[in-house]
């Protein structure tokens, strides 16, 4: 028997799916809220606030933004291409954009090393002009875009087919170029698709380990961000490696949060 609508407007719900939407919320909750519980909370301000951990904390935000603002000046071009090209090698160019997704962090940071190390393909050019990203600010930078890029270009991809382009091909035919028409047209329609894809880009950058870790190193006020200070504080001082995971959620989830709200509302 068919179930209508509710007065909302919005289609019925199978009356199985909280039961394992549940079991996923606290698969993921139960984990987070049991670390909480390991917090000396009567320290926390004092480990979060050492020299340190905000030396960190810094360097994370400021090399997470710097990844986020590159891999949407790179990664927004590329997915409307993806998302507005016929050709047929496009499902190829797809893939090898969108390899960091399931390579393995560390993969990627040698991946950077082979190509922008001292010795590497790009890197030893550079090494010549007095240029060297390796184990440098910059390498922490080019590691957090490089795992992070392909959460952008896969959001704003999806955004840009499920809009379509039939407003884009009648901005055409009024005279409208293609760069007004992306500028006017294009951008305004999937601009929630954006927002996600950069909140996404900043979470996965703000995160980062095993590429940066490989390929920018683990130098304090250089390279150490947030997350290489937690793995090294684990083995020497765990209450504050834990009191800095918590950090780091708190990051994430305000993050996450505000582009949320604000998602819905464009939507609403």
């Amino acid at each position: 028997m068919s179930r209508a609508p509710r007065a909302d407007g919005r289609p019925p719900v199978a009356w199985w799916l909280p039961l394992p939407a549940a079991l996923g919320g606290l698969f993921v909750v139960v984990p987070v809220l049991a670390m909480l519980g390991r917090v000396e909370w009567s320290s926390f301000v004092a480990l979060v606030t050492s020299t340190a951990s905000l030396t960190a904390l810094g360097l994370s935000l400021g090399t997470a933004l710097a990844a986020t603002a590159i891999a949407f000046v790179l990664g927004y071009p590329l997915a409307v291409l993806f998302a507005r090209s016929r050709s047929r090698w496009v499902g190829v160019a797809r893939a090898v954009v969108l390899l960091p997704l399931v390579l393995p962090p560390v993969v990627g940071g040698l991946a950077l090393l082979a190509a922008f190390g001292r010795l590497g393909v790009v890197g030893a050019f550079l090494d010549e002009h007095g240029l060297r990203i390796a184990f440098t600010t910059t390498a922490v930078v080019v590691a957090q875009t490089f795992v992070a890029m392909p959460f952008l270009v896969s959001s704003v991809e999806g955004a840009l087919r499920v809009e379509g382009d039939r407003f884009e091909r009648v901005a055409a035919t009024l005279g409208a170029g293609p760069t007004r028409t992306l500028l006017t047209v294009t951008t305004p329609r999937v601009l929630p698709g954006i927002l996600s894809g950069l909140v996404l880009c900043f979470a996965r950058a703000l995160g980062e380990f095993g590429a940066t870790l490989t390929f920018a190193g683990s130098l304090q006020g250089v390279t150490r961000t947030l997350p290489l200070e937690v793995y090294l504080q684990r083995e020497v001082d765990p209450d504050t490696a834990v009191a800095l995971a918590v950090v780091l959620v708190v990051v994430a989830v305000v993050v996450i949060g505000a582009s949320s709200f604000r998602t819905r509302g464009a939507f609403t």
